[in-house]
């Protein structure tokens, strides 16, 4: 999936609900095959909601409570839990479609009136310092990058009306009728959270105070999925990328055993990615390569093998094994950004002359396509100081604390950056935007 920029006003939203409590640490899983599955799953909802899924990315956060929101018209956000707690494909496109119905309606819209202003990096990170943190570099998991939302905030930032709920509900029936997906797979999903409202608020999953369930709403629901049964297209595409999302999520998550001992009569596709995954996590990385190389034998043409097996190599310091590997992904989807930073990261730990050199490119293409990676923007400053370029290098390390909200290290590297960097160039200019976020907190 081609990753565009995130708009750097995404959750500018969220500044209005900042608390002074610590934030509670979460991360936001940012794995390319995992947010291609979803961009698949999502299209045909999206499109039938009159949103372009080239402008709305399904994002994944790494906690295990069930939830799903929106912030604006540019992403939609779900929860691990819920993820991995779903039984279908239609289940999930249920999901998305309640939310893509909040965008479609305009109920984030109007959340937006008075804050309108954050467009650049740095303004973002002084928003994601209630949102969003840097890189948590973790090997046993999938590549994420740090995030953390303070519980009451989030919950009462994202939670909508009654009368919300009941218009995203028949909305998202209508989404999920022209997509030729089952709408009663809405029912189900709020089955999975009956009974949510009748616990204790701190017992609660947050779609319980996110999205109020109602008898009338539970009724009303019904008595619109048995007026509009519709008739459910071939769903076996959609079915084969919940699978693939589920499963690798699964692996990364999941204890090793558990996901060996759930895969171990299955020979397909999916099951033998997860077992090479789970065989990883052991660490066993004998068994995780040859797995991914037999693999890959089967399916030489897809980027995210050649990615995963990447990453593998690389965790288990086969730097040169994993730049060839990420190489033959680039150049099965050469505008994956982060199949680009994999590759600049395994360029990095090769660390000649050449291959810093590379990396350099790697990274900055990367960055160009989504500047709001943390692991990128890391691994770009790393490269930037190994040639030389220290201004640079001073320029996305300051990013990537702004990203962090830790802004007083933001403005100290903005401020070694500027004095590096030609004045009035376009990186200059963007140092100059960390500074006026620090300034103006």
């Amino acid at each position: 999936m081609h990753l565009f920029p995130l708009r750097l006003w995404l959750v500018a939203l969220v500044i209005s609900f900042a608390v002074a409590q610590p934030a509670r640490a979460v991360s936001l899983i940012r794995d390319a095959e995992i947010e291609n599955a979803l961009a698949e799953l999502s299209a045909p909802i999206l499109r039938a909601a009159g949103l372009s899924p080239q402008q709305v990315r399904i994002l994944v956060v790494d906690d295990r409570s069930l939830n799903a929101f929106v912030i604006n018209g540019t992403a939609i956000f779900i929860h691990t839990g819920l993820l991995l707690k779903l039984e279908s494909a239609a289940q999930l496109q249920s999901v998305i479609a309640h939310e893509a119905a909040h965008i479609s309606n305009g109920h984030i819209t109007r959340r937006l009136t008075n804050i309108r202003g954050a467009r650049n990096t740095a303004a973002f990170g002084m928003v994601l310092a209630a949102a969003v943190a840097m890189s948590t570099g973790r090997g046993d998991a999938a590549a994420g990058i740090a995030a953390g939302v303070a519980g009451s905030s989030q919950r009462n930032l994202f939670a909508h009306t009654r009368s919300e709920e009941s218009a995203a509900d028949q909305s998202g029936t209508r989404y999920m009728l022209r997509a030729g997906a089952d709408p009663a797979a809405a029912l189900e999903v709020l089955e999975i959270f009956r009974g949510q409202e009748a616990l204790s608020v701190g017992r609660q999953d947050p779609y319980a105070s996110t999205h109020p369930l109602t008898n009338d709403r539970m009724r009303a629901l019904r008595g619109l999925v048995a007026a509009n049964p519709g008739t459910p297209t071939d769903q076996s595409t959609a079915t084969y990328w919940f699978a693939r999302a589920q499963g690798k999520l699964s692996a990364f998550t999941q204890n090793p055993s558990w996901t060996l001992g759930r895969t171990s009569d299955d020979t397909s596709a999916i099951a033998q990615m997860r077992r090479a995954v789970a065989y990883h996590r052991q660490p066993d990385a004998g068994r995780a390569i040859a797995t991914m190389e037999a693999l890959l034998a089967a399916n030489p043409n897809d980027a995210y093998l050649h990615e995963l097996l990447g990453q593998i190599l690389l965790e288990s310091r086969q730097a040169a094994a994993a730049v060839d590997a990420y190489w033959r992904a680039v150049n099965l989807a050469p505008n994956e950004p982060l199949i680009l930073g994999g590759y600049g990261r395994a360029l990095l730990a090769v660390n000649t002359a050449d291959s810093n050199r590379r990396a350099v490119e790697a990274l900055q293409r990367a960055r160009d396509s989504d500047p709001l990676d943390g692991r990128i923007l890391r691994d770009l400053g790393l490269a930037y100081s190994r040639a030389g370029q220290n201004g640079l290098a001073s320029l996305a390390t300051a990013e990537r604390y702004a990203l962090a909200g830790r802004m007083d290290d933001a403005a100290l590297h903005a401020a070694r950056a500027a004095d590096q960097l030609p004045r009035g160039s376009t990186p200059w200019q963007r140092a100059q935007d960390v500074l006026s976020a620090t300034q103006t907190r």
